[in-house]
């Protein structure tokens, strides 16, 4: 049976998150990170469910207690007792696909924690809490070599739905929190062919300076479009995501061709966000697109506002977005809510992938699409089509 990763512009039926409760993720911020949750249930509830996985009872009423205080209807959500170590479902919840003979299915990861930390059984097990409250079939994802399960996590990949995945090499291919050992190029594409559905495989250098994942893609470039990718760039060369943007757009600019086959948008990094010394993935390509609106990562930067206007020209003309932070709202449609926090965490904590801000993971949906969110940072409306006006396309090109 041949499977499809679909895009995440695709509509899907509901996101999943999971309720914080690892203060390490937050050092000293944990108190206020509930509410940033809540409102991001609140933005996301008009157009679509939102599951919520539970630590435990106590977290459970802690998640009921705020999003009733929040205003959210209580037919919008579902909480489930599910622990966790960490709430970064994108990585650790398995990859909705589309099957050819109809209908989805999960294809399930083996889940290591970013091959980093040591604790991650609970985080292990949430595709068989996911496979049991959808009642999806699931599909274990094997290594091609034939060396037992293959290990990926959700923030690593991207698509534009229609066959090409793109990952970066850091993050595969390096000897560094290596995911699969000996397995290289050639099987990681044949891993995508067989449970996503790729016919192509964009390789990028290096993802985020001061990414714990090692690399993860979806901090520097996503599709937004079957034929358009928004690249994280930086232009100073003093800066440590320089010569990786630098390189990363040239790969891109090859894969594109002289026909121009993609077109590349790019973003502005915020200025480096730092604690206690250590520099954090600040980056506004880790935006959510859900069903009606795109949740976008700010910073109370300078260059909050030129990344939120680029969002605005990608997008279709009628989508609307919702800052995810900044005191100020950038359209008088957004809501605020507060993603350094998310940022702020120590040296041996994961940043919220699938998204951006307190830990929203996506599971990516499907043609009934169950998707799940990364906290808080992505995500642009989609209204059928698949992708902008060829004019609005040439304006964006790189």
């Amino acid at each position: 049976m041949a499977y499809r990763m679909p895009a995440e512009w695709e509509p899907h039926a509901a996101t999943w998150i999971a309720w914080p409760h690892h203060e390490p993720d937050w050092p000293g911020k944990l108190d206020a990170i509930p509410w940033v949750y809540a409102e991001i249930v609140r933005a996301l509830a008009p157009t679509e469910t939102v599951h919520v996985l539970c630590q435990d009872a106590a977290i459970q009423e802690q998640a009921r207690a705020a999003l009733v205080a929040h205003g959210v209807a209580a037919d919008r959500y579902l909480l489930h007792l599910v622990p966790t170590d960490r709430v970064w479902l994108r990585d650790s919840a398995p990859t909705v696909v589309a099957r050819d003979a109809g209908g989805a299915a999960l294809v399930r990861w083996r889940f290591n924690a970013w091959a980093k930390y040591d604790n991650y059984a609970q985080d292990a097990r949430v595709g068989d809490a996911v496979a049991r409250i959808t009642g999806l079939p699931v599909i274990e994802a094997a290594r091609p070599d034939g060396r037992g399960p293959a290990v990926l996590e959700g923030g690593a990949i991207d698509t534009n739905g229609e066959g090409i995945v793109m990952v970066t090499e850091e993050c595969l291919l390096s000897d560094q929190q290596i995911r699969n050992p000996g397995l290289d190029r050639d099987g990681y594409e044949q891993l995508f062919r067989d449970y996503l559905g790729a016919r192509q495989t964009l390789w990028l250098g290096a993802g985020c300076a001061g990414d714990d994942t090692h690399g993860h893609v979806d901090d520097v470039a996503r599709f937004v479009a079957p034929d358009i990718v928004v690249l994280a760039y930086e232009p100073d060369p003093a800066d440590d995501n320089h010569a990786s943007s630098e390189d990363n757009l040239r790969r891109l600019q090859l894969a594109a061709g002289d026909a121009g086959a993609l077109q590349i948008v790019t973003l502005p990094y915020p200025s480096p966000v730092t604690m206690n010394g250590q520099r954090l993935p600040a980056s506004y390509a880790n935006f959510y697109i859900a069903n009606g609106l795109v949740l976008v990562p700010t910073f109370n930067d300078a260059n909050d506002r030129k990344a939120l206007n680029l969002h605005h020209g990608v997008v279709i003309p009628d989508a609307f977005m919702r800052a995810v932070e900044n005191d100020e709202d950038p359209d008088d449609t957004g809501q605020n809510s507060r993603t350094r926090d998310r940022e702020q965490r120590s040296d041996h904590d994961h940043v919220a992938r699938e998204s951006g801000l307190a830990a929203v993971h996506r599971l990516r949906s499907a043609l009934d699409g169950w998707r799940w969110a990364a906290p808080g940072m992505r995500r642009w409306l989609h209204h059928g089509d698949a992708a902008p006006p060829a004019s609005r396309r040439r304006a964006l090109s790189h």
